[in-house]
């Protein structure tokens, strides 16, 4: 028998270009279907804690060429803002130039984030457009990412198909 350890990474939400994007589909519609299902490669990074992310910031965690689903552990985390009742505007997140950055010199097709959007709160929109606008992104956010160290892991996200909604519900497993 394997022993394989796994966690659960959750709950959080994978939302959709509609609200965004004016050509935008609805959930469960739009992306590849196994860039959503696992199991597939997925690493989990830490960003450094004194910045959102920027291209400078993208450039310096020297993610593998072919790595296509990657996990970003913030500030965020640190600071306990999932558990939290109220939004905090002061998260991390992606700004635009660190988007492009990554639309642009990487593979990933899968953006994981520990808050409740992977935009930045001072560059909501333009982040957004930036993933969302490329079709190959999947962002998910909302990620409970402590206890888990960084590193690469089975991922397994398992979202609710949702007719006419432009979100889903996502369970995101991580298996060592």
């Amino acid at each position: 028998p394997s022993r394989r350890r796994h966690r659960t990474v959750r709950p959080s939400g994978l939302p959709e270009p509609a609200g965004v994007v004016r050509r935008g589909a609805r959930a469960g519609a739009g992306a590849p279907g196994d860039a959503r299902r696992g199991p597939h490669p997925g690493l989990l990074v830490d960003v450094p804690r004194d910045q959102n992310i920027t291209a400078k910031t993208m450039e310096s965690l020297h993610i593998p060429k072919g790595v296509q689903r990657v996990l970003f552990r913030t500030l965020n985390t640190d600071r306990n803002l999932m558990w939290k009742k109220e939004f905090d505007t002061s998260y991390v997140g992606f700004m635009k130039d660190g988007a492009q950055w990554l639309v642009d010199n990487t593979d990933i097709k899968l953006v994981g984030i520990d808050y409740l959007s992977v935009a930045a709160f001072d560059d909501l929109i333009p982040s957004h457009l930036v993933f969302l606008e490329n079709r190959d992104v999947i962002l998910v956010e909302g990620l409970k990412l402590e206890n888990v160290k960084p590193g690469i892991y089975s991922l397994h996200c398992l979202p609710l198909r949702l007719r006419g909604a432009e979100g889903s519900p996502i369970r995101c497993i991580l298996i060592k």
